[in-house]
Protein backbone atom coordinates (compact mmCIF):
# COMPACT_ATOMS: atom_id res chain seq x y z
CA UNK A 1 0.00 0.00 0.00
CA UNK A 2 2.56 2.54 0.85
CA UNK A 3 4.75 2.12 -2.67
CA UNK A 4 0.94 2.13 -4.05
CA UNK A 5 0.55 5.40 -2.49
CA UNK A 6 4.16 6.80 -3.42
CA UNK A 7 3.34 5.69 -7.03
CA UNK A 8 0.34 7.71 -7.18
CA UNK A 9 2.12 10.90 -5.80
CA UNK A 10 5.16 10.26 -8.57
CA UNK A 11 2.64 9.52 -11.06
CA UNK A 12 0.85 13.52 -10.54
CA UNK A 13 4.24 15.15 -9.48
CA UNK A 14 6.32 13.74 -12.77
CA UNK A 15 9.00 15.92 -13.86
CA UNK A 16 8.88 15.14 -17.30
CA UNK A 17 5.51 13.67 -18.87
CA UNK A 18 7.29 11.75 -21.45
CA UNK A 19 7.99 9.33 -18.81
CA UNK A 20 4.27 8.62 -17.96
CA UNK A 21 4.71 5.31 -19.77
CA UNK A 22 6.95 3.89 -16.47
CA UNK A 23 3.47 4.12 -14.87
CA UNK A 24 1.44 1.85 -17.51
CA UNK A 25 1.47 -2.05 -17.27
CA UNK A 26 3.88 -3.36 -19.66
CA UNK A 27 3.31 -5.51 -22.66
CA UNK A 28 1.72 -8.62 -21.43
CA UNK A 29 3.78 -11.83 -19.96
CA UNK A 30 6.78 -9.92 -20.52
CA UNK A 31 9.30 -8.35 -17.58
CA UNK A 32 12.87 -6.97 -17.72
CA UNK A 33 15.76 -8.73 -15.75
CA UNK A 34 17.84 -6.63 -14.46
CA UNK A 35 21.17 -6.43 -13.18
CA UNK A 36 24.23 -3.21 -11.94
CA UNK A 37 27.87 -3.50 -11.23
CA UNK A 38 28.84 -0.89 -8.38
CA UNK A 39 31.46 0.87 -6.93
CA UNK A 40 29.92 -0.85 -3.20
CA UNK A 41 27.34 -1.58 -0.80
CA UNK A 42 25.59 1.70 0.17
CA UNK A 43 23.20 3.31 -2.53
CA UNK A 44 23.85 6.52 -0.47
CA UNK A 45 27.53 6.89 -1.64
CA UNK A 46 28.15 4.36 -4.31
CA UNK A 47 27.63 4.64 -8.12
CA UNK A 48 26.84 2.34 -10.74
CA UNK A 49 29.51 1.60 -13.10
CA UNK A 50 27.80 -0.84 -15.46
CA UNK A 51 23.99 -1.69 -15.93
CA UNK A 52 22.52 -4.58 -17.93
CA UNK A 53 18.47 -5.59 -19.06
CA UNK A 54 17.38 -8.37 -20.51
CA UNK A 55 13.46 -8.77 -22.27
CA UNK A 56 12.07 -12.09 -21.07
CA UNK A 57 9.15 -12.81 -23.10
CA UNK A 58 7.20 -16.05 -21.87
CA UNK A 59 9.20 -18.60 -21.68
CA UNK A 60 11.79 -16.82 -24.21
CA UNK A 61 15.18 -14.95 -22.81
CA UNK A 62 15.74 -12.67 -25.62
CA UNK A 63 19.59 -12.58 -25.52
CA UNK A 64 20.08 -10.77 -28.85
CA UNK A 65 18.82 -7.56 -27.73
CA UNK A 66 19.65 -6.57 -24.34
CA UNK A 67 20.52 -3.55 -22.57
CA UNK A 68 23.99 -2.90 -21.89
CA UNK A 69 26.48 0.20 -21.08
CA UNK A 70 29.57 1.00 -18.75
CA UNK A 71 29.22 4.05 -16.86
CA UNK A 72 31.52 6.34 -16.06
CA UNK A 73 30.69 7.53 -12.50
CA UNK A 74 32.07 10.56 -10.68
CA UNK A 75 34.18 9.03 -9.08
CA UNK A 76 36.34 6.35 -10.40
CA UNK A 77 35.99 2.38 -8.86
CA UNK A 78 37.71 1.61 -5.61
CA UNK A 79 40.54 -1.49 -5.31
CA UNK A 80 37.81 -3.70 -3.93
CA UNK A 81 34.88 -2.90 -6.34
CA UNK A 82 37.84 -3.41 -9.20
CA UNK A 83 38.24 -7.08 -7.16
CA UNK A 84 34.44 -7.71 -7.90
CA UNK A 85 33.23 -6.67 -11.26
CA UNK A 86 37.15 -6.18 -12.77
CA UNK A 87 35.93 -2.55 -14.49
CA UNK A 88 39.16 -0.27 -13.82
CA UNK A 89 39.25 3.09 -14.08
CA UNK A 90 40.41 3.15 -17.56
CA UNK A 91 37.72 0.84 -18.67
CA UNK A 92 34.70 2.87 -16.91
CA UNK A 93 36.31 6.54 -17.97
CA UNK A 94 35.21 5.13 -21.82
CA UNK A 95 31.68 4.69 -20.60
CA UNK A 96 28.60 7.31 -20.54
CA UNK A 97 27.41 9.35 -17.65
CA UNK A 98 24.49 8.05 -16.61
CA UNK A 99 22.24 11.00 -17.40
CA UNK A 100 23.31 10.24 -20.85
CA UNK A 101 22.39 6.59 -20.46
CA UNK A 102 19.12 6.93 -18.58
CA UNK A 103 16.84 7.77 -21.45
CA UNK A 104 17.19 4.39 -23.64
CA UNK A 105 17.50 2.14 -20.27
CA UNK A 106 14.27 3.88 -19.11
CA UNK A 107 12.82 3.40 -22.06
CA UNK A 108 13.81 -0.22 -22.44
CA UNK A 109 12.47 -0.96 -18.94
CA UNK A 110 9.07 0.39 -19.46
CA UNK A 111 6.30 -0.40 -17.48
CA UNK A 112 7.56 -4.04 -17.25
CA UNK A 113 7.99 -5.75 -14.08
CA UNK A 114 11.64 -5.78 -12.53
CA UNK A 115 13.07 -9.07 -12.05
CA UNK A 116 16.61 -9.35 -9.80
CA UNK A 117 18.70 -11.16 -7.56
CA UNK A 118 18.14 -8.90 -4.72
CA UNK A 119 16.35 -6.48 -7.30
CA UNK A 120 15.94 -4.15 -4.39
CA UNK A 121 19.13 -3.18 -4.19
CA UNK A 122 19.76 -2.63 -7.74
CA UNK A 123 16.36 -0.49 -8.29
CA UNK A 124 17.66 1.82 -4.76
CA UNK A 125 20.86 2.31 -7.10
CA UNK A 126 18.82 3.30 -10.19
CA UNK A 127 15.78 5.36 -7.94
CA UNK A 128 18.72 7.73 -7.21
CA UNK A 129 19.60 8.96 -10.41
CA UNK A 130 16.63 8.48 -11.80
CA UNK A 131 14.72 10.93 -9.48
CA UNK A 132 17.27 13.30 -10.19
CA UNK A 133 16.66 12.69 -14.21
CA UNK A 134 12.68 12.80 -13.82
CA UNK A 135 11.51 13.75 -10.50
CA UNK A 136 10.34 9.98 -9.70
CA UNK A 137 11.33 6.98 -8.28
CA UNK A 138 10.73 3.45 -10.53
CA UNK A 139 7.23 2.76 -9.84
CA UNK A 140 7.72 -0.70 -11.82
CA UNK A 141 6.40 -4.29 -9.93
CA UNK A 142 9.71 -6.24 -8.40
CA UNK A 143 10.12 -9.81 -8.48
CA UNK A 144 13.03 -11.16 -6.42
CA UNK A 145 14.54 -14.28 -7.67
CA UNK A 146 16.05 -15.45 -4.45
CA UNK A 147 11.94 -15.63 -3.02
CA UNK A 148 10.87 -17.38 -5.40
CA UNK A 149 13.09 -20.09 -4.89
CA UNK A 150 12.67 -20.04 -1.14
CA UNK A 151 9.52 -20.72 -1.34
CA UNK A 152 9.71 -23.83 -3.84
CA UNK A 153 13.06 -25.08 -1.09
CA UNK A 154 12.39 -23.90 2.07
CA UNK A 155 8.26 -22.96 1.90
CA UNK A 156 7.48 -25.67 4.70
CA UNK A 157 10.55 -26.21 6.59
CA UNK A 158 11.03 -27.21 9.83
CA UNK A 159 12.37 -24.29 12.35
CA UNK A 160 16.13 -24.28 12.28
CA UNK A 161 16.17 -25.43 8.92
CA UNK A 162 19.79 -23.41 7.14
CA UNK A 163 19.15 -21.55 4.32
CA UNK A 164 21.14 -21.04 1.29
CA UNK A 165 20.03 -18.51 -0.97
CA UNK A 166 23.76 -18.02 -2.34
CA UNK A 167 23.39 -16.88 -6.09
CA UNK A 168 25.64 -20.04 -7.10
CA UNK A 169 23.54 -22.26 -4.97
CA UNK A 170 20.39 -21.40 -7.23
CA UNK A 171 22.30 -22.25 -10.43
CA UNK A 172 23.92 -25.79 -9.19
CA UNK A 173 20.06 -26.59 -8.06
CA UNK A 174 18.99 -25.80 -11.60
CA UNK A 175 21.56 -26.70 -13.08
CA UNK A 176 21.86 -23.66 -14.88
CA UNK A 177 25.78 -23.22 -15.98
CA UNK A 178 27.95 -20.31 -14.21
CA UNK A 179 28.84 -17.73 -16.50
CA UNK A 180 31.77 -15.31 -15.41
CA UNK A 181 30.09 -13.62 -12.21
CA UNK A 182 29.65 -9.62 -11.73
CA UNK A 183 29.65 -9.23 -14.81
CA UNK A 184 26.43 -7.08 -15.44
CA UNK A 185 25.14 -8.82 -18.66
CA UNK A 186 25.94 -12.40 -17.74
CA UNK A 187 24.54 -12.24 -14.19
CA UNK A 188 21.53 -11.15 -15.92
CA UNK A 189 21.83 -13.83 -18.24
CA UNK A 190 21.94 -15.91 -15.40
CA UNK A 191 19.07 -14.58 -13.30
CA UNK A 192 16.47 -14.70 -16.31
CA UNK A 193 17.57 -18.34 -16.38
CA UNK A 194 16.76 -18.99 -12.94
CA UNK A 195 13.56 -16.62 -13.21
CA UNK A 196 12.26 -18.67 -16.30
CA UNK A 197 12.71 -22.40 -14.74
CA UNK A 198 11.31 -20.98 -10.92
CA UNK A 199 8.10 -19.76 -12.99
CA UNK A 200 7.47 -22.99 -14.70
CA UNK A 201 8.01 -24.89 -11.69
CA UNK A 202 6.09 -22.44 -9.80
CA UNK A 203 3.72 -23.09 -12.41
CA UNK A 204 3.57 -26.67 -12.55
CA UNK A 205 3.53 -27.07 -8.56
CA UNK A 206 6.95 -28.64 -8.68
CA UNK A 207 9.06 -27.88 -5.50
CA UNK A 208 12.99 -27.97 -5.08
CA UNK A 209 14.35 -31.07 -3.39
CA UNK A 210 16.74 -30.60 -0.64
CA UNK A 211 19.72 -32.71 -1.40
CA UNK A 212 20.05 -30.75 -4.40
CA UNK A 213 17.93 -32.26 -7.11
CA UNK A 214 19.34 -30.87 -10.74
CA UNK A 215 16.51 -29.23 -13.03
CA UNK A 216 16.74 -28.48 -16.90
CA UNK A 217 18.55 -25.54 -18.22
CA UNK A 218 15.75 -23.33 -19.16
CA UNK A 219 15.43 -22.42 -22.42
CA UNK A 220 17.37 -19.17 -24.08
CA UNK A 221 15.50 -17.52 -27.31
CA UNK A 222 16.46 -14.72 -29.43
Amino acid sequence: MVRWLRNLFYRATLGDHAYRFLFEPGPPDEVVVLDCETTGLNPRTDEIVAVAAIIVKGDRILTSRPFRAVIRPDKGPTSASIKVHRLRAQDVAEGHAMREVLPGLLRFIGGRPIVGYYVDFDVRMLDKYVLHFIEAKLPNPRIEVSSMYYALKYGGALPGTVHDLRFASILSDLGIPSLAQHEAFNDAVMTAMMYVQLRDMQKRGARISRDRTVYQMAPVGA
